[in-house]
């Protein structure tokens, strides 16, 4: 007995050992950088070069080809909080003094309160415009269009005209303003304007109401009907995390915190950390184990609202996979044709939003396993995120930070065994990314390319699609029924700490 009593003794020291350095850590924000954290307000710089699946290995198919055509569907870069989001942060700062305020009638302890707490003002008090690209934004797209033609010197030699590289927006000023960025960093040096030697270039956009390529969003009736059914149900998977981490913050610093102020205080985090670099205040307040759930309760909303979680969230961007394949077709029919340098389109460039950018890299079947993948085809349900500390590869912040983006390259090859000539390469934040619908390669033949991942979409009308009266959602049951497993899995039906979390 002695024999084995020892060892499980040193085990159990063990396990003791790990959980406090586990504790020690996390206290100490050891390897924990908060700002690749934010889902879909993440900072490009800060996440793009993020690893999504450590095992894939890039194709090599395409070496030796010559890329004839690109097409790239951006989100705007970084932006300021819109009025709506600004005014929140001014009742935030109202409500903390009044909370200070009854702590000391009260003459309650406030001595774990961080300083800026108590004479904090909102960066954006008395702002009277808000959503606009700040300066980080501008330099995100500015860069990304320096790298992509370092990246693609052929594809960007000929001298600029707005039916070779045809630049498109929606009506939206921080995306149209993401597209000057991202042009004047493509085409610098390419004219005589300035010191830098600007070219002049064209944007275009279609009316908002009319947009079914970037904003079909706006125009799916639909859609809309099923966002504003969902949105209650999303909030409510997403409060039992949000009191869970209220209680952990009231019971941490004293204040009687409501599940909103958790709500404005993550936000807070989140601007404070991707616009202004700041991470040592709003999200200080939070532990790391914390700042996950909250990122997967947004991530939650992005997966229901805007990407896999149903079908038509991204069935409705079809018009848009419709029109980049048209194009490559074209690219394709001028090549076998020699058309004269000048005379064929190289490159159709587009900027947008993350309601855009989600739903098209869905349709492209991007961050799923190939079973996920078959379900999507069948237009059946994922599973959730899973649960933090279990990772995603759905995660708001790879999926689609400011600046995110997908490229679509077109590559013809010199002829050889192979039965193809022509191959897509996608490219997502600029790194290969497997599709799941090519065998888990980056890189697809064009017609397995058609055949496999987008005729199985096409064979929807986005007219009829849009149009169909969507049928009665009978959900209470099964959000009950997510509720209970979620209490269960975290202990919020059981009396646990407040600091567990």
């Amino acid at each position: 007995m002695e024999k084995t009593a020892m060892p499980m003794a040193a085990a159990v020291w063990m396990v003791a050992l790990l959980l406090v350095f586990a504790q020690f850590s996390e206290a100490n924000g050891e390897g924990f950088d908060v700002r690749q954290h934010l889902s879909t307000v993440s900072r490009y710089g800060a996440v793009k070069d993020i690893v999504v699946n450590s095992t894939f290995v890039p194709s090599n198919a395409v070496d030796g080809c010559t890329p004839i055509h690109l097409n790239l569907v951006a989100r705007h870069g970084t932006r300021s909080p819109t009025k709506k989001r600004m005014r929140e942060l001014d009742r935030l700062a109202s409500h903390l003094k009044e909370l200070i305020s009854h702590a000391e009638q009260k003459k309650l302890s406030l001595g774990k309160l961080p300083a800026w707490v108590r004479s904090w003002e909102s960066p954006w008090k008395g702002k009277l415009k808000g959503g606009e690209l700040i300066t980080p934004g501008e330099e995100e797209l500015y860069d990304l269009g320096m790298r992509t033609r370092e990246r693609f010197p052929q594809l960007f030699e000929e001298p600029y005209h707005p039916d070779v590289y045809v630049i498109k927006a929606t009506q939206i000023p921080r995306a149209s303003a993401s597209a000057v960025a991202f042009g004047m960093g493509l085409l610098t040096g390419k004219g005589k304007l300035g010191p830098a030697e600007h070219k002049a270039f064209a944007v275009t956009s279609e009316s908002r109401a009319s947009d079914l390529m970037l904003r079909f969003f706006e125009s799916c009736q639909s859609y809309k009907v099923y966002r504003q059914n969902k949105e209650p149900s999303v909030a409510e998977l997403k409060e039992p995390v949000l009191d869970k981490i209220t209680a952990a913050l009231v019971s941490r610093y004293g204040l009687d915190f409501t599940r909103q102020d958790t709500a404005s205080l993550w936000f807070l985090c989140k601007q404070e950390a991707s616009l202004l670099d700041v991470t040592n205040q709003a999200c200080d307040l939070f532990k790391p184990s914390e700042v996950e759930l909250l990122e997967w309760t947004d991530d939650l909303e992005v997966f229901l609202l805007k990407g896999y979680g149903n079908s038509i969230n991204y069935k409705m961007g079809v018009p848009l996979l419709e029109d980049i394949v048209q194009s490559m077709e074209q690219a394709i029919k001028s090549h076998e044709e020699k058309q004269p340098p000048g005379s064929n389109e190289k490159a159709r460039l587009r900027f947008a939003h993350a309601e855009t950018v989600v739903p098209f890299s869905c349709l492209l079947g991007l961050f799923l396993e190939g079973s996920e993948f078959k379900k999507i085809q069948k237009e059946q349900p994922l599973d959730l995120p899973p649960t933090p500390p279990m990772k995603s590869h759905t995660r708001g912040s790879a999926v689609a930070p400011f600046a995110g983006n997908n490229m679509l390259v077109l590559h013809s090859c010199p002829a050889s065994s192979s039965s193809s000539k022509y191959y897509i390469q996608v490219l997502h934040n600029e790194s290969p990314i497997p599709m799941p619908g090519c065998g888990g390669s980056d890189v697809c033949p064009f017609e397995e390319f058609k055949e496999k991942i987008v005729n199985p979409h096409l064979k929807h009308d986005y007219t009829a699609l849009c149009a169909v009266k969507p049928e009665p959602l009978n959900e209470k049951p099964v959000n009950s029924k997510l509720s209970l497993a979620f209490r269960w899995i975290f202990g919020w039906g059981r009396d646990a700490d407040a600091d567990e979390l």
